[in-house]
């Protein structure tokens, strides 16, 4: 149960007493395999803008209505990658490995979560999102006027 609350609250990865050396390590390179995903991005340089946001990444920041809004690490990575690619649906899974890294003990609805804590965020009514949707029964898609 203490692995579930710490992923749900926010924890990227989390490991039990006693652990293996190897998997520690395992566990330290997906880490970084994944922050070197998001650092070669090409288009790193630019601000994205999706409806009232603007994502600036290299300062990993992002704005709302000109507000900065205070995102965690893979909040912001979430959003960065959908924003990357407007319009196309990831499953949770697809989510998982892009963002979390491949190999990760992490369950699936650890990105609903996450997702449900980046709406809260981002969305001016979370209940009814117009950024992040839901496409039942496959995953999530970032929805843009260009998307449509």
């Amino acid at each position: 149960m203490d692995r579930i609350v710490g992923l749900e609250f926010g924890a990227d990865d989390y490991m039990v007493k006693p652990f293996n050396v190897l998997e520690l390590l395992a566990r330290a390179k997906a880490i970084f395999r994944r922050t070197e995903f998001f650092r070669q991005r090409p288009s790193a340089a630019l601000q994205i803008e999706v409806d009232n946001l603007h994502i600036i990444p290299d300062a990993r920041q992002v704005l709302r209505d000109g507000q900065a809004l205070s995102l965690t690490e893979t909040e912001f990575d979430l959003l960065y990658l959908l924003a990357n690619h407007p319009g196309r649906v990831y499953s949770r899974g697809q989510l998982l490995a892009h963002v979390w890294g491949h190999g990760s003990n992490i369950y699936e609805y650890t990105v609903t979560s996450h997702i449900n804590r980046l709406r809260a965020k981002i969305e001016t009514d979370p209940g009814h999102p117009r950024i992040i949707l839901t496409v039942w029964g496959v995953g999530y898609r970032l929805h843009t006027e260009r998307s449509c």
